[in-house]
């Protein structure tokens, strides 16, 4: 038997739908990062090195002063890994046969309570954890306060959480 025939060999070539979901928004959250950090600055309108500012300052400070638009090598690293994270989820998720225009439909709960109670409380956990996130981080001129990551994170999980729930008792 070669080891292409066995079944953890195919379990692992084949990617899975929540890992590659987990990818494809972590990447697009890092391009976000990224863009915020090139055009205004992500740190109370300073700009983060994110090599240092990912281990804690360990060379060097975690920010710059923000003098204009510029695209620094972290910048461009960092953009980079978020487009790398989002191409590997969007594969993922076509070769688990998930067209892109299901992922809309993840959050069918917002606004119907057909599928149950519970999935409209955890649809809109997500969204108001990514609302408060975002509007936290605009008003403040910070993305990478973890504060507002400590906040938003439990709305956001527990809405996670729920539907993972929901999706394993179907």
């Amino acid at each position: 038997m070669s080891m292409t025939d066995s079944d953890w060999y195919a379990a692992l070539a084949r990617p899975s739908r929540t890992a590659s979901t987990v990818l494809l928004g972590l990447g697009l959250w890092i391009i976000l990062l990224s863009l915020v950090n090139i055009i205004d600055g992500a740190f109370y309108g300073e700009k983060v090195l994110w090599f240092e500012f990912l281990t804690n300052g360990s060379f060097d400070d975690i920010s710059a002063p923000h003098n204009g638009i510029e695209i620094t090598s972290d910048d461009l690293l960092f953009g980079l890994v978020g487009v790398a994270f989002s191409g590997v989820g969007i594969m993922g998720l076509r070769s688990a046969g998930v067209q892109l225009a299901q992922i809309s439909s993840s959050l069918s709960g917002l606004f119907s309570s057909e599928l149950g109670i519970r999935k409209t409380i955890a649809d809109w956990m997500i969204v108001v954890g990514i609302i408060f996130y975002m509007a936290w981080s605009v008003q403040e001129g910070t993305w990478v306060d973890p504060g507002v990551f400590a906040v938003s994170v439990v709305p956001f999980a527990f809405g996670i959480g729920l539907n993972l729930l929901d999706s394993a008792e179907a």
